[in-house]
């Protein structure tokens, strides 16, 4: 009766590779799935990292993109204007 039981029963060594690959699959699933920009319905939605991300922002500057020319042509008026 005793060698029945032992057959029947996995050992601990089994059972703690089979909990060890459980938790390898169960982690694997978890680290796949989170951190991820989803599309869903046209939207991105952001990952669960955004709060962390580094801030991209960019003050507001000049409406003129082109300051230094024009700056250099209003100079330029100028001395025309002051040596007629």
């Amino acid at each position: 009766m005793k060698a029945s039981k032992i057959l029947r029963t996995p050992s601990v060594r089994l059972l703690s590779v089979q909990h060890a690959l459980i938790a390898f699959a169960a982690l694997g699933g978890i680290v796949s799935s989170t951190g991820c920009q989803v599309h869903v319905a046209g939207q991105t939605l952001p990952s669960g990292y955004y709060l962390m991300d580094d801030i991209q922002y960019f003050p507001a500057g000049s409406e003129n993109k082109l300051a230094n020319e024009t700056a250099a042509l209003k100079a330029d008026r100028e001395a025309a204007r002051s040596r007629r």
